[in-house]
């Protein structure tokens, strides 16, 4: 007879409210085994008493026959002794309390098909219930207060549930066995419609007058999954076009939600991958390659892409079938340069600006999460498809990025633009969803509630702040953290960007960081952007970078990119009247504009001198007059790349001038007005001046390891989520023997920042046990 013994095991990962307690209690019944099984602080923990075989494969299956949504860390037998235990049955038992919180908090997700199929069912109890779910699909993050994750602890306290859905949530074998959203149409959370005449509408009422006004061609403020969305029919051009004046959104791609795949394959292209990325839980917003005419122009202009996602949430789904609609707008339900409504007093207070009318119901939103933003990339020498984040927000927030190393305690805040912030414990860094730009106070008090709430869930005490550089940086120069009483550390933002790709990537020792950005302050009190860095997490050095250029106005020219454009052209021309021959887009300007221009670069009249990639890719879009002026950031490389039309193919490059200590780009500027004035096509002009960035970037991390034998290389900041040069130059350094590295769980702009500051800060104090 095979011997009986007890062990007690410990789950770690995202194991709580996703439905692994059920799980686990299923299984051990299968299996013949007694005990229990509860949820702690650090995850779950079991106590199961049978034949050591039977333990031993009970304990393998923990992970192999998870359910979809927990992902298991750990399992691993804390004790092992012989014999049987008291128990006679296996039960599940209440939650602990006590102990270090590590459990990781599972992110929101979408809802799933057997509550799809419930909501479809009219013989159902929870049939067109806009907020059905379970243990395996629903709101998370979004809801959650403190850990363990029980209802007490969540924004459905306030709904006491009824005796059948109290019964379900109690029942081991049901579900909805403690889905701490749990509710049905008698006990829980109810639909609302307000217009701009102040007549409120409740439950189907709500619905069926929100369909109308997106069919009649209105506009809605709609309450998601993570805040509000405002949203069209997207095969209006009208529609489209009534939202952008309102929003005074001219230019800026919007992002759809489609009925489903079908609709989706009608008006993009989907490769198998694809698909699976939009069907995942997360539901992210995926960047595919539209089809010509499948949508107005005024959705995305100048874009090959489309930003499309599936519906999140049972209403999305109720609401498309209700107005007949398989394609409408979904952007982000916020004022232009405030952070995306989640409250619903602020929604009746500021969204009626610009909808017709706001679909609100009474589950309060904790934390507001944007949606993500997700692109995936093929090539032939790729070892599969490289996923590339835009945004990381729902779905995905708050998830840890394991970076393979302990690390002392620390919360990072981030840069200024596409701000997240990140808290490490042990070997994990918690980095939260994506916050926004740090130009106005809502913002603001949202990036110090997001850390401090994030802090709060996992108990966590950091030692230090840790800030960018720049001291005009608002969390810089404010330093208001979240009570940690160490001294501040400031880390070079350029060393963040290259430190936060060699963490996700768990890399150790010195590194080539190639790191192209629109601007960040340098160790030199100068602004970089377009830099070689060699070192690690603990210092670097800055090998060579671009050339220097005159950012004629400071940050006007961030917008007014042909500022830039006459900047480069005249340093390339050396004046200003050969630059105008030479660029018909100079010509455009009125004589005295380039007179004061002109003089601005000469004498350094608000106009200092960067290193930055990203402004060179806003000069030349100027010059070739894709982009004169911009609505919003990095508009003029974003459209020179559309032109490209997501074809990877590289041409024959310009050639920049490596025989200095910078890369200079002047022969560069000069090639491309002689192809203007042979008449080349300005798509090709594109595309040979996107082949010499990756050209340049190949011969220079050559150079670099010729003298440092470092073979390492890291590919980091916001330029980097142009997918020709990701890809290409990921594709040629691994063709010279390079072991080249991009992002793929954070974003390569600001949005990832946060991570690197603290493996920077981090590598000069002890660490902590995870």
């Amino acid at each position: 007879m095979a011997e009986q013994a007890t062990w007690k095991i410990r789950v770690t990962g995202v194991v709580q409210g996703v439905g692994y307690r059920p799980f686990v209690y299923k299984l051990a019944r299968e299996r013949q085994l007694t005990g229990w099984v509860r949820n702690d602080p650090e995850g779950v923990l079991i106590e199961a008493s049978g034949h050591e075989s039977t333990l031993r494969l009970f304990s393998e299956e923990l992970a192999s026959k998870a359910p979809e949504l927990a992902r298991v860390e750990g399992v691993r037998a804390l004790t092992r002794s012989a014999g049987p235990s008291a128990a006679t049955r296996f039960d599940i038992v209440e939650s602990e309390h006590r102990g270090a919180k590590v459990a990781l908090v599972p992110a929101d997700t979408h809802v799933c098909a057997d509550c799809l199929a419930e909501l479809r069912d009219p013989t159902d109890r929870r049939y067109r219930y806009p907020f059905v779910n379970c243990t395996n699909c629903g709101p998370r993050y979004s809801i959650v207060r403190a850990l363990p994750y029980d209802r007490s602890h969540t924004t459905m306290a306030s709904f006491v549930m009824c005796e059948r859905c109290d019964r379900e949530y109690r029942d081991p074998m049901s579900r909805r066995f403690h889905a701490q959203p749990n509710a049905c149409p008698e006990c829980g959370p109810r639909l609302f419609l307000a217009d701009r005449d102040g007549t409120v509408f409740e439950g189907e009422q709500a619905l069926r007058r929100c369909a109308l006004e997106l069919v009649a061609g209105g506009i809605a403020a709609i309450k998601s999954v993570g805040g509000f969305h405002l949203a069209v029919n997207a095969s209006s051009a009208e529609s489209v076009a009534l939202l952008r004046e309102r929003k005074r959104r001219d230019s800026k791609p919007f992002a759809v939600m489609v009925r489903d795949l079908t609709t989706a394959h009608r008006i993009v292209e989907l490769s198998a991958a694809e698909e699976a990325l939009l069907r995942s839980p997360a539901r992210p917003i995926l960047l595919a390659r539209k089809r010509p005419g499948s949508v107005p122009e005024g959705v995305a202009p100048r874009n090959p892409n489309l930003g499309l996602m599936l519906p999140s949430a049972p209403h999305h789904h109720l609401l498309l079938d209700e107005s007949g609609l398989d394609v409408v707008v979904m952007t982000s339900g916020n004022v232009s340069g405030y952070p995306i409504v989640h409250r619903n007093q602020d929604a009746l207070r500021q969204l009626f600006d610009i909808a017709d009318v706001i679909l609100y119901h009474d589950r309060e939103i904790e934390i507001r999460v944007d949606d993500s933003v997700v692109r995936l990339s093929a090539h032939p020498e790729l070892p599969g498809p490289l996923t590339t984040f835009l945004r990381r927000g729902r779905g995905y927030a708050p998830y840890p990025v394991d970076v393979g190393r302990p690390l002392a305690p620390l919360v990072a805040y981030g840069a200024e633009l596409k701000t997240t912030v990140a808290l490490s414990a042990g070997s994990r860094v918690y980095l939260s969803q994506h916050i926004g730009d740090l130009k106005n106070d809502e913002t603001f008090a949202s990036h110090r509630k997001t850390a401090a709430h994030l802090a709060s869930l996992y108990d966590l005490r950091p030692e230090a702040g840790v800030y960018d550089m720049h001291p005009q940086f608002r969390t810089s120069s404010a330093r208001e953290g979240i009570g940690e009483p160490g001294d501040p550390v400031f880390v070079q933002h350029h060393h963040a960007h290259m430190a936060a790709c060699m963490a996700e990537n768990q890399l150790a020792g010195q590194a080539i960081g190639v790191v192209f950005d629109g601007a960040g302050y340098g160790s030199d009190d100068t602004i970089w952007g377009g830099e070689f860095l060699v070192g690690g997490f603990e210092r670097f050095e800055r090998a060579t970078h671009l050339r220097r250029l005159a950012l004629i106005g400071g940050d006007r020219a961030v917008y007014e990119p042909i500022r830039t454009g006459l900047s480069i052209a005249v340093d390339a021309f050396g004046d200003i009247d050969t630059a105008v021959k030479a660029f018909p887009a100079l010509a455009q300007l009125d004589r005295d504009r380039r007179h004061v221009y002109s003089t601005m670069r000469a004498r350094g009249i608000n106009s200092p001198q960067v290193t930055s990639m990203g402004r060179l890719f806003d000069g030349v879009a100027a010059l070739l007059d894709v982009c004169p002026h911009a609505e919003y950031e990095a508009q003029g490389p974003i459209e020179l790349e559309g032109l490209l039309d997501r074809d990877l193919d590289m041409a024959d490059g310009y050639e920049f001038d490596y025989d200095t200590a910078e890369v200079d780009f002047r022969p560069v500027i000069r090639a491309i007005a002689e192809d203007l004035a042979a008449d080349v096509p300005v798509a090709e002009i594109s595309r040979r001046f996107h082949s010499g960035v990756v050209t340049m970037v190949r011969r220079q991390c050559t150079a670099i390891s010729r003298t440092t034998g470092i073979r390492q290389v890291v590919l980091s900041g916001g330029v980097f989520l142009n997918e020709f040069l990701l890809v290409n130059c990921l594709v040629m350094l691994e063709r010279d023997g390079f072991e080249a590295y991009g992002h793929h769980q954070v974003p390569p702009n600001d949005g990832g920042i946060a991570l690197g500051q603290v493996m920077v800060a981090a590598s000069g104090r002890p660490a902590t046990a995870g």
